[in-house]
């Protein structure tokens, strides 16, 4: 296994170098290889190069710096478009207006969306995925002219690293391995699990800052709140229906 899929780091700085249309056609004939339901390919990628587009997307990415300064932007979509159009010229008629295949979708958009971001670091380049595509769904589908049943589920920054930061942590691999069945968290299981995390200094410094009891109010008063995620679950699920799923 390739050191390099051990020791990534996620890139939020770039440098100015342009990525070749030839190495990027090569990335995406790599993914493009990756598992998918039914081998349908329910999926599709708009690049964005010109920065003027990149200058309308950064708002919708709540303005992180990385969309405006990577050389490419990357939104990958669940795409029904394409694949009920060629079952209507072939006289097939498609139930695909339902939340069983808007779901088959997304699946093949993200699967395709980390083979690519893996072929990319292999090849030198660095990415960052940005969480903040189904935040402002609706807003993203207008400025990429998204037709109906096409819906924009992650968003990818890429280019050539120009500092590599410092490798973030994660839980154990203990804490997230069940055998055989889910084998459910003890009080004692969580203490073990989250201290490393929660023992960081940076992660200490994150609730003395934010003035919190511990790392989890960090998450839920500041990054990840109930109205935050209430309010955005609101306006995706509005988004998925007005472009033609959940009727």
């Amino acid at each position: 296994m390739p050191d390099s899929l051990k020791n990534r780091r996620t890139i939020r700085k770039y440098t100015s170098k342009q990525i070749d249309d030839a190495l990027l056609n090569e990335l995406f004939e790599v993914a493009f290889r990756a598992s998918n339901t039914g081998n349908m390919q329910l999926y599709s990628v708009v690049i964005t190069r010109d920065a003027e587009m990149k200058k309308k997307l950064s708002p919708l990415h709540f303005n992180q710096p990385m969309v405006e300064q990577a050389p490419v932007v990357l939104t990958f979509c669940a795409d029904l478009n394409r694949f009920i159009k060629w079952c209507n010229q072939r006289n097939a008629k498609p139930g695909y207006d339902n939340f069983q295949t808007f779901i088959t979708s997304l699946i093949d958009a993200t699967i395709v969306a980390q083979t690519f971001c893996v072929a990319a670091e292999e090849k030198g380049l660095g990415i960052c995925y940005l969480g903040t595509v189904t935040y402002m769904t609706e807003q993203i589908i207008d400025i990429l002219e998204l037709p109906q049943y096409v819906v924009p589920v992650a968003t990818i920054t890429l280019g050539y690293p120009e500092v590599i930061p410092e490798q973030v942590e994660r839980l154990p691999v203990a804490g997230l391995l069940h055998n055989e069945v889910y084998n459910d968290y003890s009080p004692s299981d969580i203490d073990q699990f989250y201290a490393e995390k929660e023992a960081l200094s940076v992660n200490q410094s994150y609730v003395l800052e934010n003035k919190k009891e511990t790392l989890a109010h960090v998450f839920t008063d500041i990054r990840y709140t109930k109205e935050n995620n209430e309010r955005f679950s609101e306006t995706f699920l509005n988004a998925i229906k007005k472009q033609g799923f959940l009727k």
